[in-house]
This record gives structure tokens, C-alpha cells and sequence, in this order.
């Protein structure tokens, strides 16, 4: 059975005998008093090498040489020295026993038997600090492979989030710490018992960390996830197979990669080919790069084609091909291609199916011209043409419709050749049986609502917004089109008339968009993320035009500046050759005046000079939108940006386009990525109606826009936003309302004082106790006033009535205040990090809270510092439920002087022996009755203030803290303080506290002047905390 709330202690036992007796690794030892502790450990390295490998002492020694020198050179980053000998270990570490001798590969790891190898580990590995300015750090577990560490794990107990565990292994690899020992490191993880292990690599952010997900029968979440992980033969894969450097970043595979690869090696190995669909986010193109690995590591005739159907891809995958240090050619031609296939060279390459046409028009959804590509290919084919090795082609986006016109034309010219398809969007019915004829079975699937559920991307909210179109005048309409038409014959009048449909619309528009463009406008002023700068929009318009006017309306406004079009449009005089008729501007006029206008006031040009630099704009543009989002609020696109890994991600994304399945689905998923910590959501925002019945199509998802897919292929992928926003404030305010449930009647702020601190005035224990209950509060009513806040202003329209709008409106007040006064009145400052800015600006716009100036003040400083600064008068700050309860008042203060002498304890025992003793005599008489209120009150206030401020009656010479702190733990005696403090200043040096060698000569030289044994262990702890003497 899992005991709940374990110290990290007994977890750390448990974990050390999981890795002994189930995963089979040697126990090192405890050594946190072992000197010289390092990432590689020669001894251990020296006898595989010898004892297993079977290396001559001389190999050994150059092998030795070269890795202490590529890991000991720290004049580089942390990123290109692990990058070095990540490069020894996986490709071992070449050298010659002597000059003129041949080179030999000395293997520091037996890649090919995971058994041979010796696998260890040790825990509290006291590790030196770096530098002089650095400081020492003692791990909690390392893994050892062959004396050479590869992994650490930072545990905690189950009621400690992981995130501690991890911040603490990104603090270690600071320069400030023991940076120098992570240059090794390749699998950093941090684990409870109740979250389970979450692992990267060196350097991975908080955010990115991941969580491995396979079935196992093994319960306990932290057991589970380190024998899936961390055993032999798992550990030496991950580590061989499935890691890269990606253009200064190291990756290591999520679970989702690592088991699409898995089984496409199996397929592979059947000659079968298949599809992989993994969701937009998930990292489908370092899937393809690990398999194409994987594949010319196992095959040595193998070739692999990558072949997609859109520019941003093809860059894409040659992008990430090369920052891995892969080489692929990126072909010119369909001819190109013939001639590639037709040689030896190269091993990998991609390649590029044109559009019609060979460029982008105004149709940016235009579809591949793979009967042009073919024909190229065949027109280019030698004829004496043979393709030369084993191919593997892998086609991006597998689920477009022109693919099995493609893989026709690609199997007549490859006969041969196994074809895998990726895709990021589900297969349309329609497509579905077509594809799977052509590709195969699905290899392996990773579906949105898995993706979501692990935290790769985040969840999407949904809203339908209408714009009613009406025409204002009929009469006016028809006068105007009889005016525009004098002298025009009845046909034309006719043709005309067919042009008039789409007229009408224009007509319209501009007051339809100015609605939108004002609707977009007060989103940015009121919607999470939006008015922080922390996140930013994207606006899909229906054409190129529509994008323009858009952009003209946005820069009359206060996002002038920070909103910009990119589109697949190059303005050029040719776009406007006979289009100027005298009549006014044509559509075409106004978007290429609109176009050269918005590039010469972004690239401070003249227009002229702009117009021929859109490649320039667009990158920059994209930079800001990324990395600034607060000066780049909103790209207006028609087609372009919505598909790639170089589509930037945003907030929110605004349709005002009719779009269907996968051209809606890539689109949506712009807004389901990664972003910042503070995202919780992506927002759509439907102009079009897309989702027919949003009733109908939140229940069923083969309806409206996506009534091409199948149901479970698409399943949790959109929620309508106000449904969800009012069930999940219904569930925090139902989870606040059963955490208050058992606080006593009459239910005011002492009666809450009672249940979540202590019913004993003062009792430490008590509010440690309690401690549990306090902090579950803290996190719940964080909860409910996001919640509140994300539909604050839309609790009618939300299916609320107004009288409980009202009514949620005070509670969601009263739980806020009632959070407060416990967190004030229990001595707990933990930063929980309750508020996001946007959320809080929210709360202060539609929860008036009566004390928020005192809540204000109270964030600012402790009680304890409010008590030092203004005494008596402390009185006034506090909330209105306390201030009007002399005893909450009372117990409030003695709460956090108790707990302010528990922490300071450590720095003078004495001292504060002293004070807790004062204190619970005051706390005694105050229950008797000996002592009034008024009286109470002002004697606690004192003693705060000499808790924190100590005080007493010191020889002249014992002046400073650390000096009276020795002075009242040894019997007051004077000289000895005195010989204490020299021998310390003396014998101290940077950085000892934690440092073995240097924490051993300062004891060497306390001992001497204290000559008792028994008084030392105390002295020295009392040392440790003084300020001074660090």
C-alpha cells in the first residue's frame, strides 16, 4: 500500500531498492561525505574498459585523455560541451596507441549489449562547486553507466510538486552551481510518488519537460515511470536513438515519438509501409528524423525521399534536418530529382511538388500540380535510368487528396520503394479507404485529446460570434445601379446583374468589418492574455482584398503599428496594368496601394523600395509576432502561416473565411501550442458559423465544418467556450464550497481561523497540522477566481440569471476574502503564484473588493514586518472579518510570532527559547482571563517586534548577531565567544558550508578553541546560520 504524504526520505529508500532489485543496478552508496565526487568516475570507467572491453592500458589512457579534455574545457556553453561527448559516447572516442598506428573507435558504452555494461547509482552525491564564485550542490540520485553519469533524479515528497524538483535541476546547471557536472548528463528528471517522474535534458524549460505514458500493471506512479524509464536496456536506447541537438537545443523523444518509431521500425522491418498520424504539436518532423536515422543506421543501401507539397514544409524539413547535423538535398526540379535517383548520391533528400502554375496567386489554397510534377519526372528520365539503393519515401501530409495520384506517379518511377505517410490531421472519410489503399494501415496514432491530456498542446475554446448584414436602402441600390448603367444593352445589364450578388456583399462589408475590427479591438482590451501583451491573434480573412481593408480599418486605431498583413501577395506593376479606368479604384488598385503603403511605413522606405522587399518584412514581422507579441498583436492572413512548424502560434484565432477540414483543422491548431506559462487555452473566434449547430456539433463531431471526418478521429478537439467556462466556475465553486463545509457555526473569520490554522491560540503543531487543508484552500479559491474571471463579464449570455450572477459574484468575494485572512492569520507566505496578471486585472474589474487597498499593503510586506513598522496600529490593516474580532486578532498575530520563532530558532537557540517561553506564558494568561485584550495585545506587538528585532544586554565587544548568538549558546561566556568568532573569520573560506574539505577545516579550528566534543555539532550548526559567516 502507498502511505500518503511520505517525507522524501523513506521515497528516496523505496526508490534506491526499486533500483537495486528490479532494475538491476548497483548501489554506490550514500556520499554526501565523499570528496572529489565527479560526473565521470575513473575507476569504474577504467575497469569496464579493461575487464569488458578488454582495451590495452595505453588505449584506455588516450581514451581517458580525450573525454577529460572535451568535458573539462568550460570555456564553452553547457550545450556544446554535452554535444561533444554526447558524440564520444554514442560514437565512441577515436584514437591511435601510437604514432603511425591505425585508428581504433575505444567504446565507453556497449550500445550493442545493455547487459555487459556496469549500471549503478548513488544518492546525496555532494558534488564541489565549480569556481570560486560558485556553490556546491548535492543531487539526489545520479545513475552511473560504466563510472560515467547519465542521469539524474531529484525527489520529493508527494505533497511537493514536481516543478520544485525540477527548477532545482535547472538551478544545478547554473554557473553559480555545478554546472560543469551536467556536461555528462543526458536524461534530468524529477519525480514524487504522485505525479510520477516528468524528465528532459540538459537545459529543457520547465514547460517542456515530459511525462512517459505506457501501460504497466505497476501502480505507484513514481515506480512505474522509473522501470520504464531507467531500465538497462530502455535507458541506453533513449539515450542512442532518440536524442539530438536541434540547432542549439537538445530534444529527447515524448513517449508518442518513441512508440510511432517503435512501430514503424516493426513495419519496416515487414516491409509494410502505413501511415503515422500525430497531432499538429506533437514533433511529427523529428519522428521522421529519427526513423530516417534509424533507417541508415540498420540499412547501408538504404535512400530516403521526403516529398511534400508546400514551400514552408520543404524549408521545414530541411531546417530540421541540418540543425540535427543531418545532411539532406533539397531538390531543384522534378529533374532534379531523375538525376538524384539516378546516382548514388545523395542518401537523404526532399522534395517539392508545385503548385499550378509554379507560384502562389491569389488562390493560396490552390492544390499540387502532381500531374505536372510527375511529367516532368518522366520527361527527365535517361534512358538508360535506374534508381540506385534501397528507397524509403515518406510524404508529408499524407491526407491531401492529390496523394494517390502521387504515390501512382512515384511508384512507377520507384517500383520498389516503401512509402510511409505522415500526417498531422485526420484521414477524411472520403479519403480514408483511398489512403489506406495507397499507404497502408495507421502505423501509429496520437489524436488531439490525447495531446491535450499530456500537456503537449493545450486545450481549444470555442465561440460563435454573428454579424447581421442588412442593406439599409433598396431604393438608393436601385438608383445607383440605373446611374452606373445608362447606355448599357439589356445583356449587359444582365452580366452586370450576376456581378451584382458579389457587389452587394462589398457594399456591406465595410460596415461588417469595421464591426469585427471593433470586436477584435475590445478583445484586446478585456480578454486573457490579450491585454497583457502575453499573447496575440491572428485574423483569417476570405481574400487577399478583404485582408487589406481589414488592415487599412486597424490602422486608424491604437494597434496602428502593431498589426500587419502577410499573404502570399507581392505587389508588382504588373498586377495593376489595366486597371485604372478613371472610375475609381478597382479592387486590385487598392490592394496594392493598401500593400506598398503598410511595407514603407514598416521598413521606413519609400514605397517603391518596400515593394521588393516583402521576403524582409514578412521575416521580421514574424520575429516581433513571436518573441514580442505585445508590440505584434495581430497578423492578418488568408492561407499563409496556417500550416508549418514555422507558423508562428497565438492566442486567439479569428475565421471570418469559409474553410472545411484539413485547411480548419491546421488553422485551429495555430493556436493549441506552447506559448508562455500563463496559456491555459486557445480561443476560436467563428465569424463564418463554420460549426453549423454548435449544439449539435459540440456532440457530435462529424457535423458542420468537420462532417468530413470520423467522430473518434476528431474527439474533444473543439468545446464550446461558455459551456465549458460555466461548467468548470461550477466546479470551483462547488470544490470551495465543500472545503468550508466543516468550519463551525457562526462561520465567521475566527470560526474559519479555527478549522484551517489552530482551535489553541498559538499552537504551532496545530497549524502545522492543518497546513494540508490550508493550502488545498489557497489553490481552490486561485482556481475559482480564474474561472470567475474568464466569464465575469458574460454570466447572462452563459446561462447564468442575473440574480445568480449576483449572487456568485459575492461568494466568489467572500471566498477571496476568507483566503486572505487564513493566509495572513496562519504566518503561510508561500508564493503559489495565485495570480496571472491578466486574471488579476479581471478580478479588480468586476469583483469590488471593500479591502482590496489592505490586501494590497498586506502583499507587499509580512504581518511580522506591518507589526515591527506601525505596532498597535497594525490593528487597521487588517481585513474587516478579523478587525471586528478582537480574539482573530489575537491568534492571528500569535500565529505568525510563534511561527517567526520556529524559524529563527536555528540562528540563536537560546535566544529564541526564550521568546517562545515569554510567549506561551502571555498566550496562558490570556486565557485565564489574567490579561485584557488591549493589554495582550500590546505585549505580543513587543514581543514581534524583540523576535525580530533581538535585543538584550551584551558585553561592548559582542556586537554583531553572530557574536551574541555564540555568547548565549555557550553560558554567556565572553572570551570564548570572542575566540570563536576569530578562528572563524580566519578559517573560513568562500563557499564551505556544504563543502566537505573546507567545511572540515573550519571544524578542525572550532574544535581546537572549544576543546569539548559534545559542544561542537551545535556550535558548528549555529555557524552555518549566521549571515557573517558565510
Amino acid at each position: 500500500m502507498i502511505t500518503v504524504g511520505l517525507p522524501e526520505r523513506p521515497v528516496q529508500n523505496r526508490v534506491i531498492e526499486l533500483f537495486g532489485d528490479t532494475l538491476g543496478y548497483d548501489y554506490l552508496g550514500n556520499w554526501i561525505d565523499r570528496e572529489n565526487n565527479r560526473n565521470i568516475e575513473e575507476g569504474l570507467l577504467r575497469e569496464f574498459l579493461k575487464d569488458m572491453q578488454g582495451y590495452e592500458k595505453s588505449l584506455i589512457n588516450r581514451a581517458l585523455h580525450e573525454l577529460n579534455r572535451v568535458e573539462g574545457d568550460q570555456s564553452r556553453s553547457l550545450y556544446d560541451i554535452n554535444r561533444e561527448v554526447y558524440s564520444l559516447l554514442r560514437y565512441g572516442v577515436k584514437v591511435k596507441d601510437g604514432a603511425g598506428e591505425q585508428t581504433q573507435t575505444v567504446w565507453l558504452i556497449d550500445w550493442q549489449h545493455p547487459e555487459k555494461n556496469h549500471f549503478a547509482i548513488a544518492e546525496e552525491v555532494t558534488v564541489p562547486a565549480a569556481s570560486a564564485g560558485a556553490y556546491p550542490k548535492r543531487p539526489d540520485i545520479v545513475l552511473y553507466v560504466n563510472g560515467i553519469a547519465l542521469g539524474v533524479l531529484e525527489l520529493k515528497r508527494s505533497t511537493i510538486s514536481v516543478s520544485e524538483g525540477i527548477r532545482q535541476n535547472l538551478d544545478n546547471q547554473k554557473k553559480e552551481f555545478i554546472r560543469p557536472f551536467f556536461t555528462t548528463i543526458q536524461l534530468v528528471m524529477a519525480g514524487n510518488s504522485s505525479q510520477g517522474v516528468r524528465y528532459g535534458v540538459i537545459e529543457t524549460p520547465e514547460k517542456y519537460y515530459l511525462t512517459w505514458k505506457e501501460n504497466s500493471p505497476l501502480v505507484d506512479p513514481l515506480e512505474r515511470d522509473l522501470v520504464q524509464l531507467c531500465n538497462k536496456s530502455r535507458l541506453l536506447e533513449l539515450i542512442h536513438d532518440f536524442m539530438v541537438f536541434d540547432a542549439g537545443i537538445k530534444k529527447i523523444c515524448r513517449h508518442n515519438q518513441y512508440f510511432g518509431i517503435k512501430s514503424s521500425q516493426d513495419y519496416i522491418r515487414r516491409r509494410e509501409g502505413g501511415i503515422i498520424w500525430h497531432t499538429q504539436g506533437s514533433g511529427k518532423t523529428l519522428t521522421m528524423v529519427w526513423l530516417a536515422k534509424w533507417i541508415k543506421q540498420t540499412n547501408s543501401s538504404a535512400r530516403v525521399l521526403i516529398v511534400t507539397d508546400r514551400t514552408e514544409l520543404d524549408d521545414q524539413i530541411e531546417t530540421v534536418f541540418l540543425g540535427v547535423n543531418e545532411e539532406i538535398y533539397r531538390t531543384k526540379s522534378g529533374a532534379d530529382l531523375i538525376a538524384c535517383l539516378n546516382d548514388t548520391r545523395p542518401i537523404m533528400m526532399c522534395s517539392l511538388i508545385h503548385k499550378f502554375g509554379g507560384k502562389y496567386g491569389e488562390n493560396e489554397e490552390a492544390e499540387a500540380d502532381v500531374d505536372g510534377f510527375t511529367a516532368e519526372m518522366k520527361r527527365a528520365l535517361p534512358p538508360y535510368f535506374r534508381v540506385k539503393g534501397d528507397f524509403y519515401v515518406f510524404v508529408d501530409e499524407c491526407h491531401r487528396t492529390q496523394s494517390a495520384a502521387l504515390h501512382d506517379a512515384m511508384t512507377s518511377i520507384l517500383p520498389k520503394a516503401l512509402f510511409i505517410g505522415f500526417t498531422g490531421t485526420p484521414l477524411l472519410k472520403k479519403d480514408k479507404k483511398t489512403s489506406m489503399e495507397v499507404f497502408g494501415r495507421y502505423i501509429h496514432t496520437y489524436k488531439f485529446d490525447e495531446a491535450v491530456a499530456d500537456g503537449v498542446i493545450v486545450d481549444l475554446r470555442y465561440e460563435a460570434r454573428d454579424i447581421d448584414q442588412i442593406i439599409t436602402s433598396e431604393a438608393k441600390v436601385d438608383q445607383w445601379f440605373e446611374a452606373k448603367t445608362r447606355g448599357l444593352t439589356d445583356p449587359a445589364k444582365a452580366e452586370l446583374k450576376k456581378r451584382w450578388g458579389t457587389m452587394q456583399k462589398l457594399l456591406s462589408s465595410r460596415s461588417r468589418l469595421e464591426k469585427i475590427v471593433q470586436d477584435i479591438l475590445f478583445d484586446m482590451e478585456t480578454r486573457p492574455r490579450l491585454m497583457d501583451g502575453h499573447g496575440n491573434a491572428m485574423l483569417v480573412t476570405s481574400s487577399i482584398y478583404e485582408a487589406c481593408k481589414c488592415y487599412e480599418l486597424f490602422a486608424e486605431t491604437d494597434l496602428r503599428g502593431k498589426c500587419a498583413i502577410i499573404t502570399s501577395y507581392k505587389p508588382s506593376p504588373s498586377d495593376i496594368k489595366g486597371e485604372e479606368s478613371g472610375e475609381g479604384l478597382t479592387e486590385k488598385l487598392r490592394q496594392y496601394e493598401i500593400y506598398r503603403k503598410m511595407l514603407a511605413e514598416w521598413l521606413n522606405l519609400s514605397e517603391d523600395a518596400a515593394m521588393h522587399k516583402v521576403e524582409k518584412f514578412e521575416s521580421e514581422v514574424k520575429e516581433k509576432f513571436i518573441k514580442e507579441p505585445g508590440q505584434m498583436k495581430l497578423l492578418i492572413v488568408v492561407d499563409k502561416l496556417l500550416t508549418g512548424f514555422d507558423a508562428p502560434s497565438a492566442t486567439y484565432l479569428y475565421i471570418d473565411k469559409q474553410m472545411r477540414d484539413h485547411g480548419l483543422f491546421q488553422a485551429i491548431c495555430r493556436v493549441n501550442r506552447l506559448d508562455g506559462e500563463d496559456k491555459e487555452y486557445g480561443y476560436i473566434i467563428d465569424y463564418k458559423d463554420l460549426f453549423r449547430n454548435l449544439e449539435k456539433a459540440v456532440k457530435d463531431y462529424t457535423s458542420g465544418a468537420f462532417d468530413g471526418y470520423e467522430r473518434e478521429d476528431v474527439q474533444g478537439l473543439l468545446e464550446n467556450r461558455l459551456d465549458k467556462a460555466k461548467e468548470s466556475l461550477d466546479q470551483a465553486l462547488e470544490k470551495v464550497r465543500g472545503l468550508c463545509e466543516p468550519v463551525e457555526p457562526p462561520r465567521d473569520s475566527l470560526a474559519f481561523m479555527h478549522y484551517f490554522c489552530a482551535k489553541d491560540l498559538g499552537s504551532i503543531e496545530q497549524i502545522k497540522a492543518n497546513e494540508r487543508k490550508r493550502l488545498e484552500l489557497y489553490k481552490s479559491v486561485s482556481a475559482l477566481l480564474r474561472a470567475y474571471a474568464a466569464i465575469a463579464n458574460e454570466m447572462v449570455a452563459a446561462g447564468y440569471t442575473q440574480s445568480q450572477a449576483e449572487t456568485i459574484k459575492k461568494e466568489v468575494q467572500y471566498f477571496e476574502n476568507v483566503r486572505n485572512e487564513i493566509k495572513q492569520g496562519s504566518g503561510d507566505f508561500i508564493d503559489l503564484k495565485l495570480y496571472e496578471p491578466a486574471m488579476r486585472h479581471l478580478i479588480d474589474s468586476y469583483i469590488q473588493a471593500k479591502d482590496s487597498r489592505i490586501v494590497s499593503t498586506l502583499d507587499d510586506m509580512t504581518l511580522i514586518q506591518l507589526i515591527v513598522e506601525q505596532g498597535v496600529s497594525i490593528v487597521d490593516a487588517f481585513p474587516d472579518g478579523i478587525r471586528n474580532d478582537p480574539r482573530a486578532i489575537g491568534e492571528a498575530i500569535a500565529n505568525n510570532v510563534r511561527r517567526l520563532i520556529i524559524n529563527r530558532t536555528p540562528i540563536n537557540p537560546k535566544y529564541y527559547e526564550e521568546m517562545s517561553a515569554l510567549l506561551d506564558a502571555l498566550i496562558e494568561e490570556r486565557r485565564i482571563g489574567a490579561k485584557e485584550y488591549k493589554e495582550f495585545l500590546e505585549e505580543i506587538i513587543e514581543l514581534a517586534k524583540r523576535a525580530k528585532k533581538p535585543e538584550g544586554n551584551y558585553p561592548a565587544q559582542i556586537n554583531t548577531q553572530g557574536k551574541r548568538a555564540l555568547y548565549d549558546n555557550l553560558n554567556r561566556e565572553e572570551e570564548l565567544a570572542l575566540q570563536l568568532d576569530v578562528a572563524i573569520r580566519d578559517n573560513k573560506e568562500h563557499g564551505w558550508i556544504g563543502h566537505p574539505i573546507k567545511e572540515k577545516k573550519l571544524r578542525n579550528a572550532l574544535r581546537k578553541v572549544l576543546g569539548d566534543e559534545s559542544l561542537l555539532k551545535a556550535t558548528l550548526e549555529i555557524v552555518k546560520h549566521q549571515d557573517e559567516y558565510q
